[in-house]
């Protein structure tokens, strides 16, 4: 997992071309003008997930992980706790959902990040994490989720 600003996004370019393509699509969007929704970037290899909604408490969530894609959860305006820790030997609450492409854990995470306006957290498939979290109070959050595909 990595956790840093998008005026650092080239720092990640070395991750491959496709993350230079979702880096600069977030340098380049205007979300002010994006609706909620999902946008394919570059066919199935590189998809937004724009979403808008409020933060919320830990109680009742569990930790997700990919394996088709790496997350690149991009904080528009906002604020938010992600709860994360290391893929190992868990057992899944949830099994993994081909179709979906995701996969539940009733742990609880080792360590939370704050995440800001501006800043992003990529999640690889041996990463677990929680989003959405409430700071102190729940609050708006507009974030772009970029799912960039392993393959």
């Amino acid at each position: 997992m990595i956790i840093d600003t998008l005026k650092n996004a080239n720092l990640y370019y070395g991750l491959g071309p496709k993350f230079v393509k979702a880096f600069e699509y977030l340098q380049q969007t205007d979300f002010s003008k994006v609706e909620k929704g999902k946008y394919e970037i570059d066919g199935t290899a590189i998809i937004a997930i724009v979403n808008e909604y409020d933060t919320i408490p830990t109680e009742g969530e569990q930790m997700e992980s990919h394996r088709k894609y790496i997350d690149v959860q991009y904080i528009v305006s906002g604020e938010e706790l992600i709860g994360h820790d290391f893929l190992k030997q868990q057992t899944p609450s949830k099994a993994y959902d081909d179709t979906a492409d995701f996969m539940l854990f009733g742990e609880t995470p080792a360590f939370f990040s704050k995440l800001e306006q501006g800043m992003f957290a990529i999640f690889f498939p041996t990463d677990l994490h929680m989003p959405n979290i409430k700071v102190k109070e729940p609050v708006p959050v507009k974030k772009v989720v970029m799912k960039i595909s392993v393959q």
